[in-house]
């Protein structure tokens, strides 16, 4: 039994790490070209690629007001949250339009490598809850 919980704990502390370091969150200076107070989506890894910039929400990519001209046949691949105010906690990102099917967060001045194949459509700041 002893076994048994010590390798319970083993492969849950391995999850745990391996869910940390796929979630974008990571502080860091933000890159080249993504301007204060933007949130940033890039199609590549480590924020290279195709790039679509946003100063407030946007509830279609494809057909709104400001279109992301890749996303309707590339997957996001990164992600960095450039806003500075204290209003909002995060950018919650969604898979479809109209903000449904939310597929991740991420917090003002952090950002990452997406873990997953995201084909994003809608966006939008949040005050709520935006994971860690």
């Amino acid at each position: 039994m002893r076994m048994t919980r010590t390798a319970l704990a083993g492969l849950a502390a391995g999850a745990a790490v391996a869910a940390t370091i796929a979630l974008p969150g990571t502080a860091s200076a933000a890159p080249s070209g993504c301007l204060k107070e933007y949130i940033c989506f890039y199609s590549g890894k480590d924020y290279t690629g195709d790039r679509c910039i946003w100063s407030q929400a946007d509830p279609d990519w494809w057909n709104g007001n400001i279109k992301c001209s890749w996303a309707d046949d590339k997957n996001v691949k990164s992600v960095f949250n450039n806003g500075t105010g204290t209003r909002f906690t995060g950018v919650a990102y969604y898979l479809n339009k109209d903000y449904k099917d939310r597929v991740g967060c991420t917090k003002q001045g952090k950002g990452g490598n997406l873990a997953g194949t995201y084909e994003v459509r809608s966006h939008r700041w949040i005050d709520g809850s935006c994971g860690s």
